[in-house]
């Protein structure tokens, strides 16, 4: 599906930007928040390296880095999260750190303007989308996809979190089963349902298969982030379903995305 490239292979005289992803059960992409990013990369034609992270590094590595933290708890302490990106290619001495996907998606469409993912007066209806993609859309994945994903992350990650004070990580009886699986997945199918009828107004004005009509942008990456994560994390039980959902409309969706699905 996509080229995978050692980052030995580049030069490394030449600045390059850097791209900072954790690894599930085998050091390939699967995190929808950092594919945003991959994709924007991909697309803009940016090139940039994968340094692969372990969950229980992250906070570590990103505070030596000088990565501002993602989020504060309500106790005002920092939360660290990936993606976390650096980019020397503009100004070598002093390279630009910048943490959080919404903040780093700012950034590569200001500083790399050419191939826009935010085409123009359309920034505004974008971000809403996407906003609607992380909180009401991808909701009912999270019972079925959580449990899945940790079972699929390095053991050291898993130990990281059992050993989390205060931290319940998914147990094997938290992977749904059986009628709660369908129920599930219903709940499911009910947001796919709903976004494809909207989606499917665009039918008369461009492809219908992407969210501004005619060329892909940062939305049907943010979409097209949570299949892949339904793909690599549940290829079986759940992209074999997704993909046949609405006439195949997201099977379509996929292929539309997959020339900028490069892992470097």
């Amino acid at each position: 599906m996509s080229r995978h490239h050692a980052s030995s292979s580049r030069s490394s005289t030449v600045p390059i930007i850097t791209l900072y992803d954790v690894p599930g059960h085998t050091p390939q992409p699967w995190a929808p928040n950092i594919w945003r990013i991959r994709f924007i990369l991909n697309y803009k034609r940016l090139r940039y390296r994968t340094v692969w992270v372990e969950f229980p590094d992250v906070e570590s590595k990103l505070r030596s880095l000088g990565a501002q933290p993602s989020a504060y708890k309500s106790d005002g302490r920092p939360v660290y999260t990936l993606p976390v990106v650096i980019d020397p290619t503009r100004n070598p001495m002093a390279p630009e750190v910048l943490s959080n996907t919404n903040n780093i998606a700012e950034y590569l469409e200001s500083a790399y303007p050419a191939r826009p993912v935010f085409p123009e007066g359309t920034r505004a209806l974008q971000t809403l989308f996407v906003h609607y993609i992380q909180e009401v859309f991808a909701k009912p994945l999270l019972p079925i996809m959580v449990p899945l994903s940790h079972h699929q992350l390095p053991e050291r990650t898993q130990t990281h979190f059992r050993g989390q004070s205060g931290f319940a990580p998914p147990s094997t009886s938290h992977i749904l089963s059986g009628s709660q699986r369908e129920q599930a997945w219903q709940a499911v199918k009910e947001q796919f349902d709903f976004l494809a009828v909207i989606l499917d107004k665009n039918s008369g004005d461009g492809d219908g298969v992407v969210a501004m009509g005619h060329d892909v942008t940062y939305a049907d990456f943010a979409l097209c982030s949570v299949l892949i994560w339904i793909e690599r994390m549940a290829a079986h039980d759940g992209w074999a379903r997704v993909r046949t959902w609405n006439g195949g409309r997201w099977q379509r969706l996929w292929e539309r995305c997959r020339e900028y699905m490069d892992e470097y």
